[in-house]
């Protein structure tokens, strides 16, 4: 396998980097594991190229420290991140810092392996002209004033109550505004919606 296929697995939990190890070769990707950022980072400079999956919330150097350091750098390896579940203005964050994509602990098998996938370029694909962007950018202008206000709160990672708290309304009506938009925007989780709002810079 090429050096493109390459995935280097970052987490200070040990369990954690054996269990991604066994998965991501099992599903044909070559592996290799850092138990802290401090470690991928001294061995950087010497780095085959491939893919950075690292976890958020580590000691001394975090996931984000770990990816605006990568950035910094100037070598282009895409960096995907693991968030806690429902983190969503970190995920925003990492995001906006340069992440490729980001998954939610727990994640299911096909959606980590989903993100890895993207990674690996097609020379006759931009983002600026993908045509999925497009007809999301589109499925937004369908938005009502209010759908779009609770949208922002969800980004924000603002929980129901206090969107609701923010627009004078009850939690119910938010859920059922929430849903509409989701609907709207075909999408299926938070997670899906932000990684889209914020390639489409609303985020």
């Amino acid at each position: 396998m090429s050096d493109s296929m390459l995935v280097h697995v970052v987490d200070d939990d040990e369990a954690m980097r054996q269990s991604l190890e066994f998965l991501l070769n099992a599903e044909g990707f070559t592996v290799r594991l850092y138990d802290s950022a401090k470690s991928l980072l001294q061995a950087f400079s010497g780095l085959p190229s491939g893919c950075i999956l690292t976890d958020i919330r580590m000691p001394e150097i975090d996931g984000l420290e770990l990816l605006r350091r990568v950035r910094g750098s100037g070598r282009a390896l895409p960096v995907i991140v693991m968030t806690g579940h429902g983190d969503v203005p970190v995920a925003v964050e990492a995001m906006k810092l340069g992440a490729h994509d980001f998954v939610e602990k727990p994640f299911e098998d096909e959606v980590l392996f989903r993100a890895l996938r993207s990674v690996f370029p097609r020379p006759d694909t931009k983002e600026s002209t993908d045509p999925l962007l497009q007809q999301f950018k589109t499925r937004l202008g369908t938005l009502t004033e209010r759908e779009r206000q609770v949208l922002d709160g969800i980004i924000a990672g603002e929980p129901n109550k206090v969107i609701a708290r923010n627009l004078n309304i009850s939690p119910r009506t938010v859920e059922i505004y929430r849903a509409k938009l989701m609907g709207k925007l075909q999408v299926s989780s938070v997670s899906e919606l932000v990684r889209w709002a914020v390639r489409a810079g609303i985020a």
